[in-house]
């Protein structure tokens, strides 16, 4: 009958432990929040996790991930790169922290394109006015069986915001994106429709953390930054399950 209780004993023990251990690692990440609170007065904290380095701390302030040591006297602003596979941790970690709910997206308020049978699906927050947003549509044209759709999002300059107008109040939307972004064909409909969703598309934004453009959403509600290169972008959305 003494074994049983031994095991009883050990397995109590190791509990008490990580127990232990939790709230040690809660109290220390309480604690460095309330420091970096005062001293990022206009920053919002979302959370402070432990990063992979030992007494280096992940600070996700919502757009933007950096790193501090347990006190909050050093910061590190920056990427964290995985040298033996070669992988950014970084943004990793912010496109998993930032992941949407897709299928809850007003895509009434979007452009939309089908590329081949559309099967697979992106989201995509897009200035007209944006030289990285070109070239995420010429690298579109080599992306097949994928319906796009673009939400207007015309945070660059007031050309922006009329340009947006312009092809929000097409006949053709898709054909007006496209032939601006693509071949510099001016739109040239007039802004005077109801131009409410590309409002809404801005208040969205904001809302996500989309600070530039383009940002791509997947289908499982994973961000990609800027211009993906094809080949990466491909990728991206097979992965999706």
């Amino acid at each position: 009958m003494k074994k049983p209780i031994r095991i009883v004993a050990l397995v109590l023990a190791v509990a008490a432990a990580t127990l232990g251990c939790t709230a040690q690692a809660d109290q220390t990440t309480d604690k460095l929040k309330a420091a970096l609170q005062t001293r990022l007065a206009d920053a919002t904290i979302k959370s402070i996790e432990k990063s992979p380095i030992a007494g280096l701390y992940e600070v996700n302030l919502g757009s933007q991930i950096i790193y501090s040591d347990a006190t909050g006297d050093y910061l590190i602003l920056g990427d964290l790169i995985d040298a033996k596979n070669h992988k950014n941790l970084t943004e990793a970690r912010l496109s998993e922290t930032n992941r949407i709910n897709f299928a809850s997206l007003p895509f009434a308020n979007a452009v939309k394109v089908v590329k081949g049978n559309g099967s697979r699906q992106i989201a995509v927050f897009s200035d007209p006015n944006c030289p990285y947003c070109k070239q995420l549509e010429n690298t579109l044209k080599s992306v097949d069986n994928v319906t796009v759709y673009t939400f207007l999002y015309p945070v660059l300059s007031p050309d922006s915001e009329v340009k947006s107008k312009s092809i929000w109040c097409s006949t053709d939307r898709a054909k007006a994106w496209e032939s601006w972004m693509q071949n510099r064909t001016a739109p040239t409909a007039a802004g005077t429709c109801d131009t409410a969703a590309i409002d809404k598309n801005l208040k969205l934004g904001h809302e996500m953390n989309v600070t530039g453009t383009p940002t791509v959403f997947l289908a499982d509600g994973r961000r990609l930054p800027g211009a993906v290169p094809a080949d990466e972008l491909n990728k991206q959305i097979s992965a999706v399950r």
